[in-house]
C-alpha cells in the first residue's frame, strides 16, 4: 500500500472489512434457514425479521446521533434502497439457499459488482463501452454454465431466485449510492432499515417460527441481522467514503471467493475444482468490466435537456 495517503489506507482496510462480514452472508443464510431436507427458519421471517432488528438499532442511532430528517426528494431513492436491500435480495437469497448450498450461491452471486454498474450506468442513462458489455455477457454466461453444470445440464429454479436477488440488490446499491450523494454514508441504511420498520416488524411477527430451530440456525440469523445487515454497511460505506469509490470497491472482487472458503468450516461444505474454477472466471470477467470506460456524455446531456 505504497504511496497511499493515512486516509486511503484506512478506507482500505474498512473495506475489506466490510467484504469479509458480507461474505460470511451466504453460509450465515444458509444456516440459518437450513436445507429442504432440514429446514430450520423459515426464509421470511429470516428476511423480515433480520431488517426489523437491524431497524430498530438504525433508530437508537439515528437518535443518538441527531440525525436530520429525511427530505421529500429522499423518499423514492429510500423506497427503492428499501425495495432491493431489505426485501428483494435477502428474500431471494434466502429462498435459494433451501435448495443449493452456499458455495453454489458464491458463483451466481459473483456478478453483483457487475450488476450494480450496469444498474448504475442504464439509472444514469450512461453509455457502456462494448468492452463492458462483453464482459456483462460472458460473466452471465458463466454463472448459467455453472449452474447449468451443478445442476447435470439444467437450470433450477434456486438460480432463478439467485440471479433476481443480484438484480435487487444491484438497484438497491445504486439507490443507496444516491442517497448517500445527499447525507452521511453510514447513516443510509439507517434510514433504510428504519423506514421499513412499519413493513418489516409486522411480517417478522407474522413470519415468527412455529417450530424449534436449531442454536446455530438462531446463531446465523443473529449474524445476518447485527453484522449483513446494519454493521457491515457500517465498516464498507466508511471504507468507501475514506478511500475512495473506484479504489475500495476493487476489494469486492474477493467477496465471492472469501464466501467459498468461509463455506467449508461454517457448514463442512466441499470445494471442488471447478467451483474454484467458475469463481475465478466470474472475478476475472468482473473486474475487466469494472475497468472499461462508460461514456458519460449521454448522462450529461439528459441533464441538460431536462
Amino acid at each position: 500500500m505504497t504511496g497511499l495517503s493515512d486516509n486511503e489506507r484506512r478506507g482500505l482496510w474498512f473495506g475489506l472489512l466490510g467484504v469479509v462480514i458480507f461474505a460470511m452472508t451466504l453460509p450465515m443464510t444458509r444456516l440459518a434457514v437450513g436445507p429442504a431436507s432440514d429446514p430450520q427458519l423459515p426464509p421470511l421471517f429470516v428476511t423480515a425479521g433480520r431488517a426489523a432488528f437491524a431497524g430498530v438499532l438504525s433508530v437508537v442511532y439515528l437518535l443518538l446521533t441527531r440525525a436530520p430528517r429525511l427530505h421529500g426528494e429522499d423518499l423514492p431513492a429510500l423506497a427503492v434502497s428499501a425495495a432491493g436491500t431489505v426485501v428483494g435480495f435477502p428474500l431471494f437469497l434466502a429462498l435459494a439457499l433451501r435448495h443449493v448450498d452456499a458455495t453454489h450461491a458464491a458463483v451466481i452471486t459473483g456478478v453483483l459488482p457487475l450488476g450494480t454498474a450496469l444498474a448504475a450506468a442504464l439509472h444514469l442513462r450512461q453509455r457502456p463501452s462494448n468492452g463492458f458489455w462483453i464482459c456483462a455477457v460472458l460473466g452471465c454466461a458463466l454463472v448459467l454454465a455453472f449452474a447449468a453444470y451443478r445442476g447435470s445440464g439444467a437450470l433450477v429454479a434456486a438460480d432463478g431466485l439467485l440471479l433476481l436477488a443480484v438484480a435487487s440488490a444491484s438497484i438497491g446499491y445504486v439507490a443507496g449510492a444516491q442517497l448517500s450523494s445527499r447525507m452521511p454514508a453510514e447513516r443510509v441504511i439507517c434510514w433504510v432499515l428504519a423506514a421499513s420498520l412499519p413493513l418489516t416488524a409486522p411480517a417478522a411477527w407474522l413470519a415468527w417460527p412455529v417450530q424449534p430451530a436449531s442454536a446455530s440456525a438462531w446463531a446465523g440469523f443473529g449474524y445476518v441481522t447485527l453484522f449483513s445487515m446494519w454493521l457491515g454497511f457500517f465498516a464498507w460505506y466508511r471504507g468507501l467514503a475514506l478511500g475512495g469509490t473506484v479504489r475500495v470497491s476493487q476489494v469486492q472482487l474477493v467477496q465471492p471467493f472469501l464466501a467459498l472458503l468461509f463455506a467449508v468450516p461454517v457448514l463442512g461444505e466441499q470445494l471442488d475444482a471447478m467451483t474454484v474454477a467458475f469463481s475465478l472466471a466470474v472475478i476475472a470477467t468482473v473486474f475487466a468490466g469494472k475497468r472499461m470506460p462508460v461514456d458519460v456524455r449521454r448522462h450529461a446531456a439528459s441533464l441538460r435537456s431536462s
